[in-house]
C-alpha cells in the first residue's frame, strides 16, 4: 500500500555531505553574494546617479541588474544557512515561495535580454530614429511586460508542480527547490506536468532566444555594411556585453529546461545550477563594468565625488 501521508517540509540534500568542504563552501558562497550585492545594486545606484546613463539600455541594464539581484537572493542566503548550521529543511510554503521568485526572475532577465537586444537593433539599425522608436513608454512597456511574463510563468510553473502528490519522500537532492528536482519525488503520475513544464519553459525561453537571434542577425548585417573601421569597432562593442550575457545565461537555462525531469542527472543540474543561480548574477556586473567606457565613466565621478566630499569633512 502506498504510503498517502501528506509532505509538509522537504530536506534539501545541499551541496556536500563532508564536513570539512562545508565552512570553505559557506566562505566561498559568502563572498560571492556579497561581489553580487555589491555589483548589482551598485549598478543601479549608479545609473540613478549619472544622468549620462538616463537612457533605454542602461533603463534596461537597470533592471537587469535588480533582477540578477532577485533570483541571487531567492536561492544563496538558504544555501549558505545549509552550509553554516546544517539545516537543510524548508516548509512546504517556503519551497513553493523560492521557486517561485526563482522561476519568475528567471524568466523576466530572458525578456530584458531580449528588450536590450532589441535596443541595441534600434541603436545599430536604426540610429536615425532611435529617439522616437525607444521612448520612454516603449521602455516602460517592454520592461512591464518582461515582469508579467516572468510572474505569469512563476505562476504556471509553481501551480503544475505543487498540484501533484508528495507522499513518498521528501528528500530532494539539490541545494534549492528547483523545478525538476522537486517535480521528481512526485508519486502522482507525472507525465502531463513535465510536459507542461517543457513546452512553457521552451516556450519562454525560445522566444525570447528568437527575438535575440533576429535582432542580431540585422545587427550584423548591418555592422558588415560599415565602411569605417571607427565605426565597425564602436557597433562591435556595443554588442559585446551583450551578447556575453545572453551567451552565459541562455546556455545553461536551455540545457537545464528544455528536457523532460526523468533524463535529468541530478549530481550534473547542481553543478549547473550553481552556476546559473550563484556565478552569473555575480558575472552580469563585471561584464558590463568591465567592458563599457560609461559605466567606467560614471564610477570614477562618483569616486571623485566621494574623495572630494571627504576632504572637505576632514
Amino acid at each position: 500500500m502506498e504510503n498517502n501521508t501528506k509532505v509538509t517540509e522537504f530536506i534539501l540534500v545541499g551541496l556536500t555531505n563532508t564536513p570539512e568542504l562545508q565552512i570553505p563552501l559557506f566562505i566561498m558562497f559568502t563572498l560571492i553574494y556579497l561581489f553580487t550585492l555589491a555589483g548589482n545594486l551598485g549598478m543601479v545606484v549608479l545609473i540613478l546617479l549619472d544622468s549620462c546613463l538616463h537612457t533605454p539600455m542602461y533603463f534596461f541594464l537597470s533592471n537587469l541588474s535588480l533582477v540578477d539581484f532577485g533570483y541571487s537572493t531567492a536561492v544563496t542566503p538558504k544555501v549558505m544557512a545549509g552550509l553554516l548550521r546544517g539545516d537543510q529543511v524548508i516548509s512546504y510554503n517556503a519551497c513553493a515561495a523560492q521557486m517561485f521568485f526563482f522561476a519568475a526572475f528567471a524568466t523576466v532577465e530572458s525578456y530584458l535580454l531580449a528588450s536590450m537586444a532589441y535596443d541595441r537593433y534600434v541603436a545599430v539599425c536604426k540610429p536615425l530614429h532611435y529617439t522616437t522608436t525607444m521612448t520612454t513608454g516603449v521602455c516602460a512597456r517592454l520592461a512591464i511586460g518582461s515582469y508579467m511574463s516572468g510572474f505569469l510563468n512563476a505562476s504556471v510553473d509553481v501551480g503544475d508542480t505543487f498540484h501533484l502528490s508528495f507522499c513518498n519522500s521528501n528528500v530532494i537532492h539539490h541545494f534549492f527547490c528547483d523545478i525538476p528536482a522537486v517535480m521528481a519525488l512526485s508519486c502522482s503520475n507525472r507525465h502531463v506536468s513535465e510536459l507542461v513544464l517543457v513546452f512553457v519553459a521552451s516556450f519562454h525561453i525560445f522566444l525570447a532566444l528568437l527575438i535575440i537571434l533576429i535582432s542580431y542577425l540585422f545587427i550584423f548585417i548591418t555592422i558588415l555594411k560599415i565602411p569605417s573601421v571607427e565605426g565597425y569597432l564602436k557597433a562591435v562593442s556595443t554588442c559585446a556585453s551583450d551578447l556575453t550575457a545572453v551567451s552565459i545565461f541562455y546556455g545553461t537555462v536551455i540545457f537545464m529546461y528544455s528536457q523532460p525531469t526523468s533524463n535529468h542527472s541530478m549530481d550534473t543540474d547542481k553543478i549547473i545550477s550553481v552556476f546559473y543561480t550563484v556565478i552569473i548574477p555575480m558575472l552580469n556586473p563585471m561584464v558590463y563594468s568591465l567592458r563599457n567606457k560609461e559605466v567606467k565613466n560614471a564610477f570614477k565621478k562618483v569616486v571623485e565625488k566621494v574623495k572630494l566630499s571627504l576632504s572637505f569633512t576632514s
